[in-house]
């Protein structure tokens, strides 16, 4: 009767679990950046429209966009922050020497998933400077745009 000796650093199945826990956190990373990228490039579009037609208050359209993709970025940020404390977490175990076969290949994240997403929406520096710029865009695209006879430019009526 053969005994599995615990895993150690120099396991291949440690390192095949770390590798699969890398990617993983890379694929929400790469989510949460094509988030922004779509978001430039929507608030452009519909920015650029209302510029050549002048209607001002289309311009508002443009936070529809942003304000989802804020939400879904922030949602894949604190999804990215839960799997790489599952990663601290195993990669603790392992130097502690107490990782189990059990805690192989269970890729699950860990932490809180709405303290995680709040943190991401309202605190991260990567999400929250830039999508109060993109509203702040917006808003001025829209403020500026809008015809210089109406009261709510200043103008005279």
């Amino acid at each position: 009767m053969s005994t599995n000796p615990a895993p150690n650093e120099e396991s291949s199945a440690v390192q095949a679990h770390l590798t699969i826990m890398q990617g993983v956190i890379n694929r929400m990373a790469e989510n949460s950046r094509s988030c922004k990228v779509w978001c430039v490039t929507l608030v452009a579009a519909v920015l650029v429209l209302v510029a050549r037609t002048g209607e001002s208050q289309h311009a508002l359209i443009a936070l529809v966009p942003s304000g989802l993709l804020w939400f879904l970025d922030a949602y894949y940020l604190g999804l990215e922050r839960r799997f790489r404390n599952s990663y601290n977490d195993f990669v603790a175990k392992v130097h502690r020497g107490t990782v189990g076969v059990t805690d192989l290949y269970e890729v699950k994240p860990v932490g809180s998933g709405i303290g995680q997403f709040l943190w991401a929406m309202f605190r991260s520096p990567s999400t929250l400077p830039f999508y109060v710029l993109v509203t702040v865009t917006i808003l001025l695209a829209w403020w500026l745009i809008i015809p210089s006879d109406t009261p709510l430019a200043g103008g005279k009526p």
